[in-house]
């Protein structure tokens, strides 16, 4: 007699701390390995791209207190943003070039910049897609969620990675520089990924960022070929 098929086993990954307060979600199929992060403060609560919509997740913002505001870093980072709205009552930030990809939902949008809290600002990165978009958390020493405007390469490093889908490269390498200008070794201290996280390799995050990003070529990252 056959053994009945068992069903597959899907364990699922809850959050994990990324710095005290600061939360990553698994990488997320409905967009394209996504990694988002949950951002828990007195002030309102912030969630940064979409994780899978599962209950597992559900009930972790549930018992964080909600989700006041949802990020968008990018339109790869959409996933779900309708159901999440519908569901957590948040309030959703995009680029206003972005914006058109989520018709008939309420959002807030912004140019080239917007202080939303006292310690939080959403800066205007394109390259990548034409709204992509940072955030910047000043705890910490200063926290750049850099959806995929930067990304870990193999060791581990800060990069802008070019793809065959990437909007307008010299773009992004100026986006790249205008990060350089505005903060500082002082004032960035840690970069939160939305993508590659794991060639960061149980890091979870990538610390001393400024310094990091001052050894990047920009020259010859300008040269670089793009990757299929």
């Amino acid at each position: 007699m056959c053994p009945l098929p068992q069903p597959p086993n899907h364990t699922v990954k809850p959050p994990r701390a990324v710095l005290e307060s600061i939360f990553a979600f698994p990488p997320n199929r409905d967009t394209l390995g996504g990694t988002s992060y949950f951002i828990v403060r007195n002030e309102g609560n912030i969630l940064i791209d979409c994780p899978t919509l599962d209950q597992t997740n559900q009930d972790f913002l549930r018992s964080h207190g909600g989700v006041r505001w949802l990020f968008l870093t990018h339109r790869g980072a959409i996933g779900k943003t309708a159901e999440i709205q519908q569901i957590l009552g948040c309030e959703v930030l995009i680029q206003e070039q972005e914006a058109y990809l989520l018709p008939g939902l309420t959002v807030t949008t912004f140019g080239q910049e917007l202080n939303f809290t006292a310690t939080t600002q959403i800066i205007w990165t394109p390259g990548h897609s034409p709204g992509s978009s940072c955030l910047y958390y000043s705890d910490f020493g200063g926290v750049l969620f850099s959806g995929r405007h930067l990304v870990p390469n193999q060791q581990g490093e800060p990069v802008p990675l070019r793809t065959a889908k990437t909007f307008h490269w010299p773009r992004q390498i100026k986006s790249l520089q205008f990060l350089l200008e505005i903060y500082s070794p002082d004032t960035l201290q840690y970069i939160c990924p939305g993508a590659n996280t794991g060639f960061l390799r149980g890091k979870r995050l990538i610390d001393n960022a400024y310094q990091r990003l001052t050894n990047l070529d920009l020259q010859a990252l300008l040269q670089a070929q793009p990757i299929i």
